[in-house]
């Protein structure tokens, strides 16, 4: 694999899946981020399909905050640009929708396809927690201080288990393995310079169809079970939890407000609420929020409104965001951001970086974040606990 831009959205299902290398064009962008120069970019190359990610401090051009925590991935804060080539696969069809068919281009399709389907990594990373049960303990129970003195009602808390000396020969081996295990709907290979993602997300941010802007929130966690009954079990209790609906509700009202800032009168809608979805290492909660958009409200008018996600923040957003900078260790980069795509008809599908692990080769810097949403009621230790359920397996593939 010779390309150093290669992008490949995968569904993992029959629906559509896109592979994308080369480059025609591209910005690279850090704070402060000039607006109009990455909206005139997104307007320059409408018509082509542009693939895109946002760092989760991004934020801090949306709103009045900072980021002062160790960087040690050295993300830029965003990256766009326009393949040379995109190939639409779906499960009986494989579509040039951008560059040449050409027997190098299709060689290259054929390679990346048959390593993503059938090679497993089989590098091993000593991941070690960029800090301990009790220091994560204590500042969740700090953070809880916070709420109980009504600063913020729900925030996002984050960790990060990190390999620093990590030297991975074959990218694309690595995504293989993570794929395997996650098996998501919103799965990223991402690869530009130094910079890779190998992202297994569950989580939808925002995605546009003609004027309707849906986004698909993630509050509440469950393992899965060892056998179908002991299964069904976790998921029914996960339905039921009066805690994790209380966690799902408090960012659906979070979603409704930021979308109600760009929606046409009245069309703000919640599609499904509390949908328990089952995926190979957990269930989830999901819920389904939408709304109209007049025609002429551009790309940059919807991240202003709804970034970053209320599911990784937690609420009032910007409180949140401020004291979960104080509380974690590391700065999240891309982990917690977003990587999708823009069609060219405008259309567009971004994902929450979560379940991913992320790589700069020039450092051998390989981090994993993970985070859970803290209120009244969570039980510090519990809270840990669900961190581990999250990234458990992830991890445990590479020791």
């Amino acid at each position: 694999m010779k390309q150093q831009y290669i992008v490949y959205y995968n569904s993992n299902s029959s629906s559509t899946n896109y592979l994308c290398f080369g480059r025609q064009d591209a910005i690279v962008l850090n704070n402060p981020i000039d607006f109009q120069q990455l909206q005139y970019f997104v307007d320059q190359y409408k018509g082509q399909f542009i693939c895109a990610y946002l760092s989760y401090d991004f934020k801090n051009s949306i709103e009045k905050l900072t980021s002062s925590n160790t960087d040690n991935l050295n993300f830029p804060e965003v990256v766009f640009f326009v393949p040379q080539t995109v190939v639409e696969l779906t499960e009986n069809r494989m579509q040039y929708i951008q560059g040449e068919d050409s027997f190098e281009s299709r060689a290259f399709v054929d390679e990346f396809l048959n390593t993503v389907n059938s090679e497993n990594s089989k590098k091993t990373f000593n991941f070690r927690p960029r800090i301990s049960r009790e220091a994560y303990i204590s500042s969740v129970n700090q953070l809880k201080q916070h709420i109980q003195r009504g600063d913020i009602y729900e925030i996002n808390f984050c960790q990060e288990f990190y390999d620093d000396k990590a030297v991975i020969d074959n990218p694309l081996s690595v995504y293989a393995t993570v794929n395997q295990i996650t098996q998501a709907p919103f799965s990223v290979y991402f690869h530009y310079d130094e910079w890779f993602a190998f992202c297994g997300s569950p989580e939808r941010f925002i995605q546009r169809k003609g004027t309707k802007i849906s986004s698909q929130p993630i509050k509440g966690t469950a393992p899965r079970g060892k056998n179908e009954q002991e299964d069904l079990a976790l998921k029914n209790a996960l339905q039921n939890n009066p805690k994790e609906r209380s966690e799902n509700v408090m960012i659906v009202d979070l979603v409704r407000n930021d979308l109600s800032k760009i929606a046409t009168n009245g069309s703000v809608k919640v599609d499904e609420l509390f949908g328990v979805y089952s995926f190979n290492t957990v269930h989830q909660l999901i819920s389904t929020i939408s709304c109209e958009v007049e025609t002429s409200t551009s790309f940059i008018d919807i991240l202003k409104a709804t970034f970053p996600m209320g599911s990784m923040t937690g609420a009032p957003k910007v409180s949140a965001m401020k004291l979960s900078e104080q509380a974690e260790s590391f700065k999240r980069s891309l982990y917690s951001g977003t990587i999708g795509y823009i069609l060219p008809n405008g259309d567009f599908d971004f994902n929450v970086v979560i379940r991913t692990l992320l790589y700069n080769s020039d450092k051998n810097y390989l981090s994993c974040g993970v985070g859970g949403a803290i209120t009244i009621k969570s039980d510090a230790a519990m809270e840990y606990d669900e961190c581990e359920t999250k990234v458990r397996k992830l991890l445990d593939a590479f020791r």
